[in-house]
């Protein structure tokens, strides 16, 4: 399948280790939300914006509150993916991303991924502060 690139949109590179696959050789499923995970996080460093500053600067983290994958092909051993993820939703509070995963052109995952802000003293709600939301907005 081919893709056309969004420009709001980040990747970064996976390569495929034998930790990541199961006895048939093939990407472990729940290893793709892992994947997800590593996106969403390097995302939030090149924006400037690393978790523990974000916990304890700002007294906030972000939680996985729902996670849906679709698995549309298998990734083996020693394949370079690219991990990917758009801003679909955006509240006050939470951000659902689009994600996916491709080896080339090839869509293998696609997902959404919604996470929640929460006070890390107390796990409650929290708003997104403003200089983040407006960096979330702009991947629109």
């Amino acid at each position: 399948m081919k893709f056309e690139p969004n420009p709001n949109a980040f990747t970064i590179p996976v390569r495929v280790y034998y930790e990541d696959t199961d006895a048939g050789g093939v990407v472990y499923y729940a290893n793709y939300l892992k994947f997800f995970e590593r996106c969403r996080t390097e995302w939030m460093r090149q924006a400037g914006h690393d978790q523990s500053k974000l916990a304890s600067e700002q007294q906030i983290l972000f939680v996985v509150r729902k996670a849906q994958c679709e698995y549309l092909r298998p990734a083996r051993l020693d394949d370079q993916l690219t991990v990917g993820l758009e801003v679909e939703k955006l509240t006050r509070v939470r951000v659902v991303f689009r994600q996916h995963v491709r080896r080339g052109d090839e869509e293998l995952v696609t997902g959404t991924v919604e996470i929640a802000c929460v006070s890390s003293t107390n796990m409650r709600p929290a708003s997104i502060p403003d200089f983040l939301y407006e960096k979330l907005e702009s991947l629109k």
